[in-house]
């Protein structure tokens, strides 16, 4: 029967009937359990005690609230039995969807039942009518309830998850490391599974910053002051294509695999990848830079200071030059000390005619003599030409 009052459909129901209803609550109760153990499969389990009470729970407490809304429809109503209910469900483990299920099997059962016994119970039809349109609306309530309940506990297990996974984080990244029994278990605590080894990812920051989706078991620190990411075991298959590919748009930088407790280590290579393609030393134009495809450059860059007083005394024969010529010299040298030492391949490489390769190499012989022949001096040479390519030098990179 439709109505227009803001308290529907409670207040359509004469509250002398809920006497009549409360008198045959325990006997509907019964019926209902019954019919909801024979027909839903989670509840047909004798031996799981806790969906039995919270069955039980739930229909006495349901009955109970419904009888006493009709009794007193404009009492402010209180969900907070049936969000507990939702909350427990989701602290078992369990999916809501058995516990909802019963609910509407029971509100069937209860319409069933009254329809039954309306004459006895003295209930006219329309009485009978509001009272299955309540019985519906209440039913609607309940499932909100419930399920406010659970999604609740649900993302309050999530964000704990979470938590512990970013001390996790913090714990294997501190530095000096955490011991390994410490590590451990808060491993155990945030079900991560401790890998042999890891690689960490630095990221660049952004103001578009979006969360990547990531590999669930990928520990997160996007809300570091330095946005990282730890990689287990790197060298799985797919594993790093994966993350690869989940950060597509992103500048990053993926640390060498090491052990466990080196992590840190990892991510401070991977952020001074970063750091050198940011000035224009590495190219991270194709993607994620791996380190272990830059390894020389890192060694290189690791200390610059070093590099600049090695490189004066190394490249002074060339410092007299013309700034044109002394490039071409530096760039054939690199070339030829790469080469083995062949003009052929020296001049392929640089895509010059031999002849122009075998010119320079003699003045390069003029200006560093004895030099050439020292395997010492060709290693040394070979860092600091490395290091002036890549600061933006004519060669092509590594």
């Amino acid at each position: 029967m439709a109505t227009t009052s803001g308290d529907e459909p409670w207040t359509s129901v004469r509250p002398a009937v809920a006497p009549l209803l409360r008198a045959v609550t325990a006997e509907l109760a019964d019926q209902m359990v019954a019919e909801i153990q024979a027909r839903v499969p989670e509840y047909s389990r004798p031996a799981d005690d806790m969906y039995i009470k919270v069955l039980h729970l739930g229909v006495a407490e349901a009955l109970r609230r419904f009888v006493d809304r009709i009794e007193r429809p404009r009492q402010p109503w209180d969900p907070e039995v049936f969000r507990a209910i939702g909350r427990g469900e989701a602290a078992e483990g369990r999916d809501l969807e058995p516990f909802q299920t019963a609910m509407r099997l029971g509100a069937r059962v209860a319409w069933r039942r009254l329809t039954e016994q309306a004459e006895q119970l003295g209930l006219d039809p329309p009485t009978l009518y509001d009272l299955g349109e309540a019985i519906f609306v209440f039913l609607d309530q309940l499932a909100d309830a419930a399920t406010d309940g659970y999604n609740e506990a649900r993302a309050g297990a999530a964000g704990e998850m979470e938590r512990r996974r970013r001390r996790l984080l913090d714990l294997l990244l501190s530095r000096p490391p955490a011991s390994p029994e410490a590590i451990a278990g808060l491993a155990k605590a945030a079900g991560w599974r401790l890998p042999r080894t890891v690689a960490g990812v630095a990221l660049a920051e952004r103001d578009d910053y979006r969360a990547p989706s990531l590999p669930p078991d990928v520990l997160a620190g996007l809300d570091h002051g330095d946005p990282c990411l730890l990689v287990p075991d790197p060298a799985g298959p797919g594993r790093v294509r994966a993350v690869e590919a989940a950060l597509r748009g992103f500048r990053a930088a993926l640390g060498p695999p090491v052990p466990l407790a080196s992590a840190a280590t990892s991510l401070r290579w991977a952020r001074e990848a970063l750091a050198l393609a940011a000035r224009g030393v590495l190219d991270d134009r194709r993607g994620v830079l791996r380190c272990t495809d830059h390894m020389a450059t890192l060694i290189v860059f690791r200390d610059e200071e070093l590099v600049a007083v090695l490189a004066e005394s190394r490249l002074a024969p060339l410092a007299h030059l013309r700034p044109a010529q002394r490039d071409r010299l530096a760039e054939t040298l690199l070339a030829w000390l790469r080469c083995g030492r062949a003009a052929g391949e020296v001049a392929a490489q640089l895509h010059v005619h031999p002849q122009t390769v075998r010119y320079r190499l003699r003045q390069l012989e003029e200006l560093y003599g004895d030099q050439l022949d020292d395997p010492d001096a060709r290693f040394e040479l070979e860092i600091v030409l490395r290091a002036r390519q890549a600061r933006g030098g004519p060669a092509a990179r590594d």
